[in-house]
C-alpha cells in the first residue's frame, strides 16, 4: 500500500467517525438538548460537519468542501487552511450548552480567543503559569496583555484567577 493510500484510507476512517452522532451520557441537573443563541439545536445540528457544513469554515475562510485530500496533495490548500476557526469553537460551544456540558462549552470560548495568539506566545504563557515559574505582578501582566491585546477576557480572568491560587499556595517565583 502507498503513502498516499495509507493517508487516504487513514483521513476515511476518521470522517466516517465524525459523522456519527455522539451517544449521549445524561448529565445530573443538565437542561434537556435545546436551540442555542444561533439557533442550534444539538439533536439536529450535531455533528456540524454532517449536518450543517455551511457554517463551518476555516480561519481563511474556506469550507469543508473545498478542503479535499487533492487539493491538499496538489498544495492547494495549506496548514492554515485546515485550523479550526474561533467561530466553529463558538457554534460547539453551544451545542456542548445545549446538551447540559457547560465545563466543554466553556473550555472551547476559551479556545476561540486563544486562536488569536500566536502559538509562540501561547507557549510562552503556558510555562509561565507553572509553579514558581513568574511572580504575581508577571502573571497580572500576562493578563492585562490576554485582555487588552487580543481580546481573550475569558482567558485574561483566568490567569488573575491563577495567579490568586498561586499566592494563597505559595506557588510564585520570589522577586
Amino acid at each position: 500500500m502507498s503513502q498516499q493510500q495509507l493517508v487516504e484510507d487513514i483521513i476515511r476512517e476518521v470522517l466516517k467517525t465524525m459523522h456519527k452522532p455522539p451517544q449521549a451520557v445524561p448529565v445530573a441537573g443538565a437542561p434537556a438538548a435545546a436551540a442555542g443563541a444561533k439557533g442550534l439545536n444539538p439533536a439536529s445540528d450535531y455533528p456540524l460537519a454532517a449536518k450543517r457544513p455551511e457554517l463551518v469554515k476555516s480561519p481563511t475562510g474556506k469550507s469543508l468542501a473545498e478542503i479535499t485530500m487533492d487539493k491538499v496533495l496538489h498544495g492547494d490548500v495549506k496548514a492554515e487552511d485546515v485550523r479550526i476557526s474561533p467561530d466553529t469553537l463558538r457554534l460547539q460551544a453551544e451545542i456542548a450548552d445545549g446538551v447540559g456540558r457547560t465545563q466543554l462549552a466553556n473550555n472551547m470560548r476559551r479556545a476561540a480567543e486563544l486562536t488569536a495568539i500566536p502559538d509562540e506566545r501561547i507557549l510562552e504563557i503556558y510555562n509561565a503559569l507553572r509553579p514558581y515559574r513568574s511572580t504575581k505582578a508577571e502573571l497580572l501582566a500576562i493578563a492585562d496583555e490576554l485582555d487588552a491585546r487580543y481580546g481573550a477576557k475569558i482567558n485574561a480572568a483566568f490567569v488573575r484567577e491563577a495567579a490568586g491560587v498561586y499566592e494563597r499556595r505559595n506557588r510564585l517565583r520570589a522577586d
